[in-house]
């Protein structure tokens, strides 16, 4: 018990408090050696403008994680208000936890686009800690089942959500996923944030299969101030696009150059082999890219995502999940049934529609979004 008490603390507390307790040490020293002179030793200040400075980077740091996890408590109001109230409507209903209870809780879960299998991993843990902690009473089992979620997933294998990006390179992400799935946003808004860290970035407008693919990139990219390299005429070989920005990328010092890629899913064959050129191309001028090639997926579509995340992971490599929609999604256990069924992380969440909305997937960022009404309630 006392997981919801540790994950509090894991997502709010920083290291402020400890560097003002060693302030007010310095404080102290300062007020001794006061008393013998009125000028104070220069290591003493010079500790002090440290001391000052590590405090102010960490109250930075405190208010970029408070943010996040604003966003992340808007982002999965839906997911989370409908996964909460499901579980206080059985807590209220049973007297006792017996099978009856366990079985309704299992139903919950699918109902939240966890996988069967992935649910009856979290029912058995959650079983196993009941017993051991011998609780009878349904209302104490919120945490226990908070918990569950968050050891199930982490402990199926490491969970890397940082994107593989460095500097003094050129860095390369590849962009796939189906029409209709926030692609297009989603690069422009991968492109924003590293505009704002002062990197350079080119955009490759490689789906040239759909009508008004590349204007509307073309938009976006001129909406976040971003370079972009277009096709010479309409439906052009995306293969010959992506080889005059790695071009341009390389002659013109770019950081960062992000490839779209077009999404036709039903025509697997064709997508295949444009996707083994496109791959080709890009390990001619740089063998050890794509440094990221990243699936978007819409939440809003469930499993039927899954099953085009395992269509896409036929097709080409992946290295990690974009989930978009997230904030239009009462369904937000489909976190946990990506990475179960395909062994891949969710690297990104869009939790809204705005440019700094899509953040770095966090586990308990996401937990806490989920678990926040159950949370409230066991105060």
């Amino acid at each position: 018990m006392g997981f919801f008490k540790k994950l509090k603390e894991r997502l709010f507390t920083l290291k402020v408090d400890e560097k003002k307790e060693q302030k007010n040490k310095i404080s102290k020293e300062n007020k001794k050696t006061s008393k013998v002179s009125d000028s104070r030793p220069s290591s003493v200040k010079a500790k002090e403008i440290k001391l000052e400075k590590k405090i102010e980077k960490e109250k930075l740091k405190r208010r970029k994680k408070e943010k996040k996890i604003d966003k992340y408590v808007a982002g999965l109001e839906k997911s989370g208000s409908s996964f909460s109230q499901r579980i206080k409507e059985i807590q209220s209903k049973h007297n006792e936890i017996d099978e009856d209870f366990f079985e309704e809780l299992e139903e919950i879960l699918i109902m939240s686009d966890i996988s069967v299998e992935l649910v009856v991993d979290i029912i058995d843990a959650i079983k196993r800690e009941v017993k051991i902690e011998n609780v009878s009473d349904p209302k104490l089992i919120a945490e226990i089942i908070a918990d569950k979620m968050f050891t199930v997933y982490a402990n199926k294998s490491v969970v890397d959500t940082t994107l593989n990006y460095e500097d003094k390179r050129l860095n390369i992400f590849l962009m796939v996923g189906v029409n209709g799935a926030g692609k297009t946003t989603t690069i422009a808004k991968i492109a924003n944030s590293y505009i704002k860290e002062g990197k350079k970035v080119l955009i490759a407008a490689g789906d040239t299969f759909r009508a008004g693919a590349v204007e509307q990139l073309a938009v976006w990219a001129d909406r976040v101030g971003c370079d972009i390299v277009k096709p010479v005429k309409s439906s052009a070989d995306p293969a010959s696009v992506v080889f005059d920005a790695l071009l341009k990328a390389k002659e013109n010092n770019y950081d960062l150059l992000i490839i779209d890629t077009a999404g036709r899913l039903q025509n697997k064959v064709n997508l295949m082999k444009e996707l083994e050129k496109i791959n080709k191309i890009i390990q001619r001028e740089i063998p050890e890219a794509p440094h990221e090639s990243l699936l978007v997926l819409d939440a809003t579509t469930g499993q039927n995502g899954v099953s085009q995340a395992i269509s896409f992971k036929e097709v080409t490599p992946l290295s990690g999940i974009v989930l978009t929609k997230m904030d239009g999604t009462s369904k937000g256990g489909i976190v946990l049934t990506i990475k179960e069924k395909l062994e891949l992380s969710v690297k990104l969440l869009g939790l809204g529609e705005g440019l700094d909305d899509l953040q770095e997937f966090d586990l308990d960022a996401f937990i806490y979004g989920m678990t926040k009404g159950l949370m409230d309630e066991s105060r």
